[in-house]
């Protein structure tokens, strides 16, 4: 049996591979952006098989990405690679500004195959300052982010029970945790799901 990694290193090999969202593989959802791999990296070292920034250009199957270090990154997207914006997407679905995380396999000419692509994907603590209509105003480390209620995508969990579209439960001043999709250049997210602790 091939594991996931060499069949992407197969995909990418053998060329002309078809793109989609996710596959009988499996797909990671964006819980598992920042899972460590089985390789081990030195203490500091950056690690190869992730690759972060805002995507600059797309051509076929393959995005240009400028890292937050200034370092520009080649991740090709194969059969097999699963993306997340705000839910499993077709890779139609990214576009030139979107900040990505990915993951995937190194191959020898520097180009990451992605196993996982995250789009806009953010990770947010803060407490509820205001509630309107279908937005939370977050303060977020002082700054506020206007988080928007999606129909049909967006969740609450609630302590230990199941998760549920019924967001009525937030309340001002509450503490919780978003995790969702940011709309780059702006202080706006879409939420896949708020955590509250009560």
């Amino acid at each position: 049996m091939r594991s996931r990694r060499d069949v992407l290193r197969s995909a990418v090999l053998g060329g002309g591979a078809g793109v989609v969202a996710a596959t009988a593989l499996g797909s990671l959802g964006p819980e598992a952006a920042f899972a460590t791999t089985g390789q081990k990296v030195e203490p500091g070292a950056p690690d190869p098989d992730f690759a972060e920034g805002r995507i600059r250009s797309i051509k076929d199957n393959t995005l240009l990405v400028l890292g937050s270090n200034m370092v520009f990154h080649t991740i090709r997207v194969v059969d097999g690679t699963s993306l997340w914006k705000l839910g499993p997407v077709p890779f139609d679905q990214a576009k030139p500004g979107d900040g990505l995380y990915a993951r995937g396999v190194r191959m020898p000419d520097g180009m990451l195959a992605a196993e996982s692509v995250w789009l806009n994907i953010v990770n947010l603590k803060g407490h509820i300052k205001n509630i309107t209509g279908q937005t939370l105003h977050l303060d977020h480390d002082g700054h506020e982010v206007l988080c928007h209620v999606v129909a049909g995508k967006s969740v609450a969990i609630h302590s230990e029970r199941p998760a549920t579209s019924d967001l009525s439960m937030l309340k001002v001043s509450q503490h919780v945790q978003i995790l969702g999709a940011w709309r780059p250049d702006t202080n706006e997210v879409d939420i896949a799901t708020v955590f509250s602790p009560h």
